[in-house]
């Protein structure tokens, strides 16, 4: 069975690698940005299953990291091409080596920061202030009109890497990509370690890892933090390919979008959000096609694939596979 994934896995790897190629053989230009968005979405969706589907923590505000995330890109450009600093402090960059790592460390810090009075709380209270949180970044990058205020902010060009040419859109497939499966395989060590198996236990009885001495608060930030990170590397990678931020990127609408990817790829699987945001992603784009009431047809499929499958896609294909 562990053979048979791996290859498998290989062998949608290689898929994705040839992406560029087969598109350009079937004329289909773009199936590839959709494939690309997929990606991204793929990996706000997983940082998020990190604190829902392994943390048991239901934030309804991780759009505010994936939108911080893609203003960090736009923020930083609009002042290197002006050429002026940020805060008078903080020189503008287009370069992705920069303002990848600079939107996850923006996303940690809010992540930080909003945890460590959210978590404070539970259940539905813990629900309304992230949502809050994230109502309160959407409304405040609303009225910031240096930034584009609710129009947002336009990014040119893709930020460039060395030695690449970031105006392909093969090229930029390929390197978010490259960033997906790094991501993917950095989330997989997290999960396998002590500290998944810890914020195992506290989804499963956060009363009986207390009374076991385990800083319960401690573990479940450090999650939320990966989980921010993790979201504003998205947000970052969104912006480099639509080249355009906008609040609506925060919106309590988008954390919702993000919560239906996890659910319908499989909550607490490493795949699932991956699939769940690919699967999500094409229904939209098909059914859209179709007809102008799209959304009352989208409803009803993914009524039937959550309460049918009570797994997601994951569990389709695990019955599929031949396993239980």
């Amino acid at each position: 069975m562990m053979r048979r994934n791996r290859i498998l896995a290989g062998l949608g790897l290689i898929v994705l690698i040839l992406m560029p190629l087969l598109t350009d053989a079937l004329g289909q230009a773009s199936l590839l940005s959709l494939v690309t968005r997929a990606l991204i979405y793929g990996i706000a969706a997983a940082s998020l299953n990190l604190v829902l589907g392994y943390g048991g923590m239901v934030s309804f505000g991780h759009a505010a990291f994936f939108g911080i995330g893609g203003y960090v890109v736009g923020i930083l450009y609009q002042h290197f091409d002006a050429e002026t600093l940020f805060l008078g402090l903080i020189p503008g960059s287009n370069q992705m080596l920069v303002t990848l790592p600079a939107a996850m460390l923006v996303g940690g810090v809010l992540a930080a920061a909003i945890g460590a009075l959210a978590l404070r709380t539970g259940g539905v209270q813990f629900i309304m202030i992230t949502m809050a949180f994230a109502q309160m970044l959407f409304f405040l990058f609303v009225s910031l009109k240096v930034y584009g205020g609710e129009d947002g902010i336009i990014i040119r060009r893709s930020n460039d890497v060395p030695f690449l040419n970031m105006r392909d859109k093969a090229t930029l497939y390929w390197v978010v990509l490259a960033v997906t499966v790094a991501f993917f395989a950095g989330m997989r060590q997290v999960i396998n370690s002590s500290f998944g198996a810890v914020l195992a236990g506290i989804r499963q009885n956060e009363r009986r890892m207390a009374a076991l001495g385990v800083p319960v608060f401690r573990y479940k930030l450090y999650a939320f933090i990966l989980s921010g990170m993790g979201a504003g590397l998205a947000g970052a990678l969104m912006a480099n390919a639509l080249r355009f931020a906008s609040p609506d990127m925060m919106h309590w609408t988008k954390s919702g979008e993000l919560m239906v990817m996890v659910i319908l790829g499989g909550v607490g699987t490493s795949l699932g959000p991956f699939f769940g945001a690919a699967t999500l992603l094409v229904l939209e784009s098909t059914l859209s096609s179709w007809t102008e009431h799209w959304q009352l047809a989208l409803g009803a499929i993914l009524l039937a694939l959550v309460l049918g499958t009570k797994g997601g896609v994951m569990a389709v294909l695990g019955k599929l596979g031949g396993r239980k």
